[in-house]
C-alpha cells in the first residue's frame, strides 16, 4: 500500500540492519528517501536494493555524531526532494558488552554519542522546518534496556532508556506546532548486534546468550512487524500519539479506534508481569 506517496522520509542509520529493513518498507510505500549513514559500502547496497524495488531515494554518507555532517545532510535532502515530513533515527551501535568495571570508558562514551546524541542531532535538524510547516513525524527506535534493567549492557541500556525521556520531553515541546515524536521499540531481531552478543559470550551473561542465539535462529520479529508500526506512526493515523514509546508486539493498533489511551505507553506505565 503506497500510503506514503511521494511523502520525504529522511533515515540515519538506513545502512543496515532495521533501519535498512525499514528504508525498503518506506521505498514501497512511495516515500522518497533519504539515507543516511557512515559506511558507503553499505549506503550504496541499500540504495541499490531500493531502487532495483522500483524505489526511490538518495544517499549521503554522514557521521551521526558530526550535528554540522547532519544539519547538511537535511539540508541537501531538502533541497532534492522539498521539505521532509518523517525522520527516522535507527542509527546506534551496541557499545560495549560485560560489567561497567571492565569496560572501556571511551568505547561507553561513544555509544551514548552515538545513540543519544545522535538523535538529538536529528531531531535538532529537521524541527526548524517541521515547526514552520507545522507538521512533522519524528520516530526514534528504542531498544533492549529501555523500559527494564540489561546487565553486562549498560552503555547501550543507558543510552536508550535516555533515549524515550528524551522523546517524551520534545514531544510536549513541539506538540502545539502538531509534530508528533515517538519512540518504536523494534523487538528482537537479527541484525550485526545479534553477532556481536554471540561473539562475546560469557562476557554478554547466559540470558542474553540464548535470547541471542534464538533470533540467530528464528530471525526474531519479522521486518513486516516493525514496518507496520513505523508506517503508523510515520502517518496521519496516528496524529494523536506523541511522546510514546511503544514497542512491536504491543497491541497499537487498538490507538487507532481509540479503545486505548495512549497514555499507557508512557515511560512510567505499569509492566505487565
Amino acid at each position: 500500500m503506497r500510503s506514503l506517496l511521494d511523502r520525504s522520509v529522511f533515515i540515519a542509520g538506513a545502512g543496515r540492519g532495521i533501519g535498512k529493513r525499514l528504508a525498503i518498507g518506506f521505498a514501497a510505500a512511495g516515500a522518497k528517501l533519504t539515507l543516511l549513514a557512515r559506511s558507503k559500502a553499505e549506503l550504496d547496497l541499500a540504495h541499490l536494493e531500493i531502487e532495483h524495488a522500483g524505489g526511490t531515494a538518495l544517499r549521503i554518507r554522514a557521521d551521526i555524531r558530526d550535528y554540522e555532517q547532519v544539519h547538511a545532510a537535511v539540508d541537501r535532502a531538502r533541497s532534492h526532494f522539498g521539505d521532509v515530513h518523517v525522520a527516522v533515527c535507527a542509527a546506534a551501535i551496541q557499545g560495549p558488552i560485560g560489567p561497567l568495571s571492565e569496560c572501556n570508558p571511551k568505547a561507553w562514551e561513544e555509544t551514548v554519542e552515538t545513540n543519544l546524541f545522535g538523535a538529538m542531532h536529528l531531531s535538532r535538524a529537521v524541527l526548524p522546518h517541521m515547526i514552520e510547516k507545522r507538521r512533522g513525524k519524528i520516530i526514534i527506535l528504542g531498544g533492549g534496556g529501555a523500559l527494564s534493567a540489561r546487565p553486562n549492557f549498560s552503555a547501550y541500556a543507558a543510552s536508550k532508556a535516555a533515549l524515550v525521556r528524551f522523546v517524551e520531553c520534545l514531544a510536549e515541546e513541539v506538540r502545539e506546532h502538531n509534530i508528533q515524536v515517538n519512540c518504536m521499540s523494534p523487538g528482537g531481531t537479527y541484525t550485526a548486534m545479534t553477532d556481536e552478543i554471540l561473539r562475546a559470550g560469557e562476557r554478554a551473561g547466559w540470558k542474553e546468550q540464548q535470547d541471542a542465539e534464538n533470533i540467530r535462529i528464528t530471525g526474531g520479529v519479522a521486518p513486516e512487524k516493525q514496518i507496520q508500526l513505523a508506517m503508523f506512526l510515520a502517518s496521519e493515523r496516528s496524529n494523536h500519539v506523541s511522546g510514546k514509546v511503544i514497542h512491536v508486539n504491543d497491541e497499537w493498533r487498538r490507538l487507532e479506534t481509540g479503545r486505548v489511551h495512549p497514555e499507557i505507553y508512557t515511560l512510567r506505565r505499569v509492566q505487565k508481569v
